[in-house]
């Protein structure tokens, strides 16, 4: 039996797992259950994991799993057998998957085990910027409902300055392409045009700041004109060896 505090934060953890892939960090933990301090929050996650609802993973900083749900907890809606949908050429169905071969038009009826194929475009720096994304080196595929519509790129992630964000040196992370940012969303941006970063965006102003999600590094901040948002993060991938 959980309690309600109990219940609302594994609610939380599991649907933000759900729809970006990482867990939520324990300053957005708090603020979502609306705590005075993350102590709080340590006390909650002890207590979901004691109970076996999640297991934090070891040597990995706020890196979370959920194993279960209580009965009364929402569930995740069932994939519906197949959908229409219209697919940009950038996600077309990798042939050979499901029933698509390479004359597959663009409007088809989609099966819930069809995959995608997406371009891994270089690595990221997840740290100090380094050289601009390079060009498609190899493609991975992944289920069309991991990601929905849309154009999608992958990028290999080098560097530590979002592990608290999830995100971790080695780590896949599945990009939409979009020049547009909300507040507070992880994106690849490019400064200068010759510099790729994966950061947290904020507009100041007439400025952008680029903010790490590890107390090592400084916020960064460009004038408006400098960056350009090449896409935001929807999925992250992690291999265990």
């Amino acid at each position: 039996m959980l309690t309600r505090k109990q219940h609302e934060l594994l609610t939380f953890i599991h649907e933000r797992l759900q729809s970006v892939g990482v867990p939520p960090s324990f300053d957005e933990m708090k603020d979502a259950l609306d705590l005075r301090s993350k102590s709080g929050i340590h006390r909650l996650i002890t207590a979901l994991e004691e109970r076996g609802f999640i297991r934090r993973l070891p040597n990995r900083a706020r890196a979370l799993e959920v194993l279960k749900l209580p009965d009364s907890a929402p569930k995740t809606p069932k994939a519906q057998p197949e959908t229409v949908v219209d697919l940009p050429a950038s996600v077309r169905p990798a042939v050979g998957a499901g029933r698509y071969t390479a004359e597959t038009p663009a409007r088809q009826v989609i099966a819930a085990n069809d995959v995608v194929s997406i371009p891994v475009m270089g690595r990221i720096a997840a740290g100090v910027p380094i050289s601009a994304i390079q060009q498609n080196t190899h493609s991975i595929t992944l289920p069309i409902d991991m990601i929905g519509l849309g154009e999608h790129y992958a990028l290999e992630v080098k560097g530590d300055s979002m592990i608290e964000a999830g995100i971790f040196d080695g780590d896949t992370v599945v990009i939409q392409r979009t020049d547009t940012a909300s507040a507070g969303e992880i994106v690849v941006a490019l400064v200068d045009d010759e510099e790729a970063t994966l950061k947290r965006f904020r507009r100041r102003g007439a400025t952008i700041a680029l903010e790490a999600a590890n107390p090592a590094y400084e916020t960064r901040t460009f004038g408006a004109e400098r960056v350009k948002v090449q896409g935001k993060l929807v999925g992250l991938i992690r291999r265990y060896h």
